[in-house]
């Protein structure tokens, strides 16, 4: 996967992001969404990201666009302004094949560099294979939340792993 590169987001990536995500919220715990965004409801979301000048990368090979990443701050109040959170997507095809880690690389080169300090990320417990991308790049284990969230009639945990960038 070496022919895979990153770029910004751009507007006509939205269709392709909004059906990476559908089955994301459609048949895993990886987002507690429960309801299927619109085209318009990313365009919106990813609008707001942009505006704020905050990380937001597609990964493609050949005009293809296989996932994405972004940061955005942990909470909205003005005292977390230097700690952000990272989203990665991948294609279903692209998973296992090393580009979720070089994602995640990018994008905290890309969070430093937007003035973060910090970054969180918010994992459902039993996605180990989230765990250890964030545990590979250094991320450390802050925390456990029991049964928070209700999903496909069960309840999950989520974990925080921190890394100051």
């Amino acid at each position: 996967m070496s022919d895979v590169v990153f770029r910004p987001f751009a507007w006509s990536d939205v269709p392709e992001i909004t059906a990476i995500y559908r089955p994301y919220v459609e048949e895993t715990v990886i987002t507690f969404e429960t309801e299927v965004p619109s085209e318009t409801d990313m365009a919106e979301r990813f609008g707001k990201l942009k505006a704020l000048g905050h990380p937001l990368i597609v990964a493609e090979r050949a005009g293809d666009v296989l996932g994405y990443a972004y940061a955005s701050f942990y909470r909205p109040r003005a005292a977390y302004r230097f700690t952000c959170e990272d989203s990665i997507y991948l294609r279903q095809d692209a998973v296992g094949k090393g580009i979720g880690g070089r994602l995640l690389d990018e994008l905290m080169a890309q969070s430093r560099a937007a003035g973060f300090k910090q970054m969180i990320a918010v994992i459902t417990a039993e996605r180990a294979n989230s765990v250890r991308l964030h545990e590979k790049a250094g991320f450390r284990h802050v925390g456990r939340y029991e049964a928070v969230g209700y999903k496909f009639d069960r309840w999950l945990d989520i974990v925080h792993l921190q890394k100051a960038l």
